[in-house]
């Protein structure tokens, strides 16, 4: 009984022939990164090499290192070569033989803390990137050449799994081949303009020079070849040592925009978070059609993803970059990020470097930064909307544009307010529209605010909460009849009160009151209260099918007009209601769109009113 209660170890064994078709269909997504991957491996061989190099254990002849991808359509076949660390016959079995060993992981354990750290360089870690040849190739050949001069070694691997092993090699130079016989299903990359166009897309950065060639093409008679990639890519550079022109012209490599980037920013993050990249804050078009920018998530220097969500906020998502982050590993997936610290710092990081950008172009470039600020604006109000960490960050650099074009920040129109009207912004939403208030604004010396766009009124509302403490409130300017008067108003009574009422016409939730505006050419303006109006725009915006809320709207009839005081006097006689409904008409063709019907009583009234004089 006692023997019952000894617990027995074992361990799990898998056999070839069972694994070979799970990775051949479920290695990865896209086939295509067969590619990536094996480039990968060769750019790994070439860091481990110069690594032994810097440590003294290997002589460096001065040779130029290189990877080389070539195909031939006739023999359908694909290599992919590097002058690199090479394996000894006892490496490959251990490290071709055996799946998801990792030479890569063992190297970095062995020589990480000494020399000059480049072994940080390498890119494989899991042991499994070689293995996707199969899934385009029913033969696999390695063919390898040790660094130590071991003799070369050909290696033969078939889709189930079995190989063969032959010391027929040694015409190979040092380094490794490896020669995919291509099958059925990969017979689509057997082409240059393919194999081309998966370099540029996964490799274009790649640490090491890469030349793609067709075996069945004559190389050029002066032998110049050009690489595929730039194994320096502007990011691997300090920012004191690039040009503004070099940033314009990686942005139009990278991302085929011509028109000029509105500013740049390059990332250069020390430990413990250990990456780089460059943002570019990209132009939006009117249409929008660029509202969701690219940011290019690289793995030491290899292409990983397009706009990672997890790494770049949403609100951040409509820049364009690249980010290059080797903490990660190559084969990210999305519930990894989800959950990884480092991310999370990553983003926090890029999110404060952004705002500190902003901050400083507004401090030390504000000419510049307003002629910015029209593109800007979209971004900035959006991002400072979602995050209160941001808003926080970039409060003193948020612009608003006045009716006159000038821009200003809040603290500067409170500025220009304070003794008349504390803590409150006057704003329109259709500067033609609401034309009459302006100018009447103006004429007291208080400036206007555009808030125009898709996000500037949620924006508003917003920064309401974000300083509510300092009581902040946002007034469009038809939401005051006091602002326009120059003492208190008073109920309407009498004739305009029964003239008006009639003019307005049954239904209509309106107060009709007097008071001696400003201005007297105006004879009446129309209020609507703020809260009341905002409440019906939302509706209208989210239950366009709904009922319209009935708001508290006020007519305020002005004193000091000629046309209210000959309307009260009875001067107009039998006109005197045709006259209520055209200066009622007046009044809501200054504050917002007539609908339809009052549109057709107004023209309808106005016709028989000119018919009458």
């Amino acid at each position: 009984m006692e023997s019952e209660k000894t617990p027995r170890s074992g361990g799990i064994s898998v056999e070839s022939e069972h694994i070979f078709p799970i990775i051949k269909k479920w290695l990865y997504s896209e086939k295509e990164i067969f590619l990536r991957e094996l480039v990968s491996n060769a750019s790994d061989a070439i860091t481990k090499l110069k690594r032994l190099s810097s440590l003294g254990q290997y002589q460096d002849n001065g040779e130029p290192y290189r990877i080389d991808v070539s195909f031939s359509a006739k023999d359908k076949t694909i290599t992919v070569t590097d002058n690199g660390i090479g394996m000894t016959e006892e490496e490959l079995e251990r490290y071709i033989c055996k799946v998801a060993l990792s030479g890569a992981l063992e190297f970095i354990q062995k020589y990480e803390g000494q020399g000059d750290g480049s072994a940080t360089g390498i890119i494989g870690h899991f042991g499994l990137g070689f293995y996707s040849a199969f899934m385009v190739a029913d033969t696999v050949e390695v063919v390898t050449r040790s660094y130590t001069d071991a003799p070369a070694v050909r290696w033969v691997c078939r889709e189930d799994g079995s190989y063969e092993v032959f010391d027929d090699a040694d015409g190979h130079g040092r380094g490794t081949s490896v020669i995919l016989h291509v099958n059925g299903e990969g017979e689509e990359y057997l082409s240059k303009s393919r194999l081309s166009g998966i370099l540029d897309k996964y490799c274009a950065f790649m640490p090491v020079e890469i030349y793609l060639s067709d075996e069945e093409e004559e190389k050029k008679e002066d032998g110049h070849e050009e690489p595929v990639n730039d194994p320096h890519p502007l990011w691997q550079k300090k920012a004191s040592d690039c040009t503004d022109e070099e940033y314009k012209a990686f942005y139009r490599k990278v991302f085929g925009d011509y028109r000029e980037p509105l500013f740049y920013l390059h990332l250069n993050a020390d430990y413990p978070l250990n990456f780089k990249g460059i943002l570019y804050f990209p132009k939006i078009r009117e249409d929008f059609e660029n509202l969701e920018g690219k940011i290019k998530l690289y793995y030491n220097q290899v292409f990983v993803a397009d706009n990672i969500k997890e790494i770049i906020p949403s609100y951040l998502l409509m820049l364009r970059g690249v980010l290059d982050c080797p903490e990660l590993p190559l084969n990210v997936s999305r519930s990894y990020l989800q959950n990884n610290a480092y991310v999370a710092k990553v983003s926090a990081y890029i999110v404060r470097k952004v705002a500190d950008k902003i901050t400083s172009l507004f401090q030390n470039e504000r000419e510049h930064y307003e002629k910015l600020w029209d593109d800007l604006k979209t971004f900035v109000e959006y991002a400072a909307l979602s995050d209160r960490k941001f808003y926080d960050r970039v409060h003193d650099a948020l612009l608003f544009t006045l009716t006159d074009g000038s821009k200003v920040t809040v603290a500067e129109y409170l500025e220009q307010v304070k003794e008349k009207h504390e803590q409150t912004v006057f704003y329109t939403q259709d500067a033609k529209l609401q034309a009459q208030y302006i100018e009447m604004c103006k004429e007291q010396g208080i400036p206007v605010v555009r808030l125009e766009g898709i996000v500037d009124m949620r924006f508003a509302e917003t920064m309401e909460q974000y300083e509510s403490a300092a009581k902040l409130k946002f007034l469009r300017v038809d939401a005051n009849p006091d602002l326009y008067a120059g003492g208190a108003g008073a109920d309407a009574e009498g004739v305009l009160k029964d003239l008006f009422s009639k003019a307005c016409g049954e239904g209509t939730e309106l107060t009709v009151r007097t008071a001696q505006l400003q201005n007297e050419s105006v004879p009446a303006i129309l209020t609507v209260e703020e809260e009341a109006r905002r409440m019906g725009d939302m509706m209208a915006m989210y239950a366009p099918d709904a009922p319209k809320m009935p708001q508290k709207a006020s007519l305020t009839l002005n004193t000091a007009s000629a046309v209210i005081r000959r309307l009260e006097d009875g001067s107009y006689g039998e006109r005197a209601p045709r006259v209520a409904a055209a200066v009622y008409g007046l009044a809501l063709l200054a504050q917002r769109k007539l609908e339809a019907d009052e549109l057709r009583r107004f023209l309808a009234d106005s016709t028989e009113l000119l018919a009458q004089l």
